[in-house]
């Protein structure tokens, strides 16, 4: 990096602090993950995931008590290794991502759908068990 071209572009100084000094270290701290969105309505709760780049046979979907997990792992060809690159930020590895769901779900009736890099994940609700009240006499 020369400094003339901070005299033609003062911003470019700023641009090339944050993206090669800053974002590096802030990025090696933080596992690499994939953006989701949550939602739900009356009957399911739905979760999409962006997931580019990932094979189907490599996601992988589970249930464990109220924890709903996706994990995904993206490798690298060793075509790419072989290339002298200038800029990586493309995470490459394990992604992985969990949620708490809860209890009034039917785990038995979960839905995982993988389209053009998008996990789309229908988890259905059930009807909380309704509790009976008991009157219990005091003596």
């Amino acid at each position: 990096m020369s400094l003339t071209l901070y005299k033609r572009d003062p911003l470019k100084m700023f641009e090339d602090v944050f993206n090669d000094r800053v974002s590096p270290f802030f990025s090696s701290m933080i596992a690499p993950s994939f953006k989701v969105d949550v939602s739900e309505d009356e009957h399911s709760i739905f979760i999409e995931a962006d997931m580019p780049g990932i094979k189907k046979e490599d996601i992988k979907v589970s249930m464990d008590s109220d924890l709903l997990s996706i994990t995904a792992e993206r490798t690298q060809s060793e075509e790419e290794k072989k290339k002298g690159f200038h800029r990586v930020e493309r995470s490459w590895g394990c992604l992985s991502r969990s949620f708490t769901i809860g209890e009034n779900v039917n785990t038995e009736k979960i839905e995982a759908k993988y389209d053009n890099g998008v996990l789309k994940v229908v988890i259905p609700k059930i009807e909380p068990s309704k509790k009976s009240e008991t009157s219990i006499p005091v003596n």
